[in-house]
């Protein structure tokens, strides 16, 4: 009787250990899959491709270490596999959540998005930073979610902001200047110079000449920090395409790409809608259905 006990206990462990294994591989293809299937109904109701470019925090497996997550070349070799599978007379809605990244792979993606022939929209239902700006930029439509944001352009050197490093030039004599520096300031220089036009070319056909000049000027060259957020109203301003409002499909897709789970969430709140009730009769206070 002891030993079938034991035998029965040791079956069980197993056969819990075996799930466990399991069940984050089977959570994983349910959530692809729903994600999949998301997209599919996006796509048929916009009649359009829909890429999504969603960069999350996420955190090594066993030591919990935070990972950070940026555009970078695998990034723009699958958006650009993307949109040559893509129909030349296709709508593209690029979904864009993204603290930003390398330039070179920003602008390839950039220049892949202006070179399709239908029209292309960029959905943002949160932030596009840096890069993810570069990219927008290149849309026929921007669709933003009310609170969502761009951010500037300006070329970053290591941690510091080339237009900062060139101010360096104009309020100290060069003979002050070590050699490193100085070589610093004319990198940064030329990389002012390129982002400037390349902004330029990209906005200039759907904007003209005189407004080109002015959202390339202004988006790179150090007028605000680099984490400045960009509002819908300010992106107006500027003259480019933008239209505020997204499809309710957004953001339950994002929903779907969570941040990693085994940490206490900062955020907490009961994930439902709550609706006004009727005003009571004879009183001006308004209720709600919880």
């Amino acid at each position: 009787m002891a030993v079938d006990l034991i035998s029965n206990l040791w079956n069980i462990f197993w056969i819990f250990l075996m799930l466990a294994m399991i069940m984050p591989l089977i959570k994983k293809k349910m959530l692809d899959s729903a994600r999949t299937n998301l997209i599919r109904r996006l796509e048929k109701k916009r009649q359009s491709r829909v890429i999504t470019m969603i960069h999350r925090q996420e955190s090594m497996a066993i030591l919990g270490f935070p990972l950070f997550r940026y555009i970078d070349i695998e990034d723009s070799e699958e958006v650009l596999r993307a949109i040559r599978l893509t129909p030349k007379d296709m709508p593209i809605d690029l979904v864009l959540h993204t603290p930003g990244g390398l330039v070179l792979a920003a602008e390839q993606i950039a220049l892949a998005m202006k070179k399709h022939e239908a029209p292309v929209r960029v959905i943002i239902p949160h932030y596009a930073m840096s890069g993810g700006t570069l990219i927008a930029l290149a849309a026929d439509e921007i669709l933003m979610d009310e609170n969502a944001v761009l951010g500037p352009v300006d070329p970053q050197l290591g941690e510091y902001p080339a237009a900062s490093i060139v101010k360096v030039l104009e309020e100290k004599d060069k003979n002050k200047i070590k050699d490193e520096t100085l070589i610093l300031a004319d990198v940064a220089k030329k990389a002012l110079k390129q982002v400037y036009t390349f902004v330029y070319e990209l906005v200039k056909e759907k904007v003209g000449e005189e407004k080109a000049k002015n959202i390339a000027e202004t988006l790179t060259s150090g007028v605000w920090t680099h984490d400045y957020p960009l509002t819908p109203e300010h992106v107006k301003k500027l003259g480019l395409p933008v239209k505020v409002g997204l499809p309710g499909e957004v953001y339950a897709l994002m929903e779907l790409y969570p941040q990693p789970t085994g940490r206490r969430p900062s955020v907490e709140y009961i994930p439902v809608p709550y609706r006004k009730k009727e005003k009571s009769k004879g009183k001006g206070e308004t209720s709600f259905h919880f």
